[in-house]
């Protein structure tokens, strides 16, 4: 225990899934948690997103760790949230050491469809940068910034056969690859200030983004109305492991090595939390 003793952590995403985890995880090692979350569901996203009880429920259980925490209903499209986000947990909790970006949504569906291309570079993109870089002057030596990224960023998705069939999954793999180069060129200048910055792929993780209708039918094109049953034996291909999916704690584990001192000398990595999901698409070299 302790591992992140004294720290303070600035989540993004914090309602539920991934984020509520991390939250949890971090103040059970002794971190303080900032938590955002829009909490408001979009056209494009074919799943209900979280809500204000969902961030209270997160504000339960890390204050039942015996932390302090903040929560606030944000957007990380505006980088004015973020501020005001940030700025308002640093002057209640004392400071900043760690950013987890990990707010981020799937939108298969939505009329125009270049709607959901927009929001997922958006969100998943533009509001992981509007975290992090709203996060930089306040961080404090030591301070590690970690961005929740995707096995999809690290596919080799070789010929489109029907380019602009699906704007919102092409976006949503875009804005990944994308965050990935960006944390890559940010450790090289956070290295300098004894800071930071790492990029955590999950493969599939059980969430409401997974278990949802339009991704039931993103690995069942086949059936008109998949459901989990049908769709949760093909999950497993994205893995070399036996598994359908890992779970939240399996990334929030993850995230806290990266947090804590024990990763002191880790930057610009992008550390794979894919049951193998690398190795069926790329050899050794790359």
């Amino acid at each position: 225990m302790g591992r992140v003793e004294g720290k303070v952590a600035f989540i993004t995403g914090a309602a539920r899934g991934q984020g509520r985890s991390h939250a949890v995880r971090l103040a059970e090692e002794g971190a303080d948690i900032i938590a955002v979350d829009l909490c408001r569901d979009y056209e494009t996203v074919g799943y209900k997103m979280a809500t204000p009880d969902d961030l209270k429920e997160t504000v339960r259980l890390v204050e039942a760790q015996g932390r302090r925490v903040v929560a606030l209903q944000s957007d990380v499209r505006s980088m004015a949230d973020m501020r005001e986000a940030v700025q308002r947990g640093v002057a209640e909790l004392g400071g900043l050491d760690i950013v987890v970006a990990q707010a981020g949504i799937a939108p298969l569906r939505g009329e125009p469809k270049l709607q959901a291309w927009c929001d997922a570079v958006d969100v998943d993109l533009i509001g992981t940068i509007n975290a992090i870089q709203a996060a930089l002057p306040q961080l404090r030596e030591g301070a590690s910034v970690i961005a929740t990224g995707s096995t999809a960023a690290l596919m080799d998705h070789g010929i489109v056969a029907e380019p602009g069939s699906n704007p919102g999954g092409a976006g949503y793999a875009f804005a990944k690859r994308a965050l990935s180069e960006y944390i890559h060129e940010l450790a090289r200048n956070l290295a300098p200030l004894k800071q930071r910055a790492n990029v955590v792929h999950p493969t599939n993780c059980d969430t409401p983004m997974l278990q949802s209708e339009p991704m039931y039918r993103s690995f069942r094109p086949d059936l008109e109305n998949p459901t989990r049953a049908d769709a949760e034996p093909s999950f497993a291909v994205q893995q070399a492991m036996p598994v359908p999916y890992v779970e939240p704690l399996d990334i929030s584990n993850a995230v806290l090595f990266l947090a804590s001192d024990e990763a002191r000398y880790i930057t610009g990595t992008q550390l794979r939390v894919d049951a193998g999901g690398y190795l069926k698409w790329h050899d050794w070299r790359r």
